[in-house]
């Protein structure tokens, strides 16, 4: 009666229309949410003060045996393996979204870390590093002399 479109709430939509719009939003939605696993493991925070940062990065299930860590001037490589968990006899998987084999990460610091220094703890899947800023790098407080 009305042509290709439908009637809804007082207007003609072309059902194509809505399917291409529909089509859209999925890809925007579903766009880089494998990427997470290959770019972004292990998840990262850091803080950074006067004196050096601190990275904490969440490493679940990860023996500290197989984790790496090197500093190179400003830049912390963090890589290590996750071994796939093995299944028992008569198991399958339902579903599996943690991602296994070989990572590394390395992020640029704001400045030269004082590689001596370096310090790391592991606790309850959470790896911390200390990175202290080489001492030629610190802010300096510069007094003034009035005459």
């Amino acid at each position: 009666m009305f042509g290709p479109g439908i009637w809804r709430l007082g207007r003609i939509v072309d059902p194509m229309t809505e399917v291409q719009r529909l089509q859209r939003e999925m890809n925007r939605l579903f766009s880089g949410a494998t990427e997470i696993y290959a770019h972004d493991f292990p998840a990262v925070n850091v803080w950074r003060g006067e004196h050096g940062a601190i990275v904490t990065a969440e490493l679940p299930g990860i023996d500290a045996a197989k984790l790496d860590i090197s500093v190179v001037g400003d830049s912390l490589t963090l890589s290590g393996n996750r071994d796939l968990e093995p299944l028992k006899e008569g198991q399958s998987y339902h579903r599996q979204e943690r991602a296994y084999g070989r990572f590394a990460r390395t992020l640029q610091l704001p400045f030269n870390v004082d590689t001596a220094k370096v310090g790391a703890s592991y606790e309850k899947g959470v790896l911390q590093i200390t990175l202290p800023r080489v001492e030629a790098e610190k802010p300096k407080k510069i007094t003034i002399k009035v005459e």
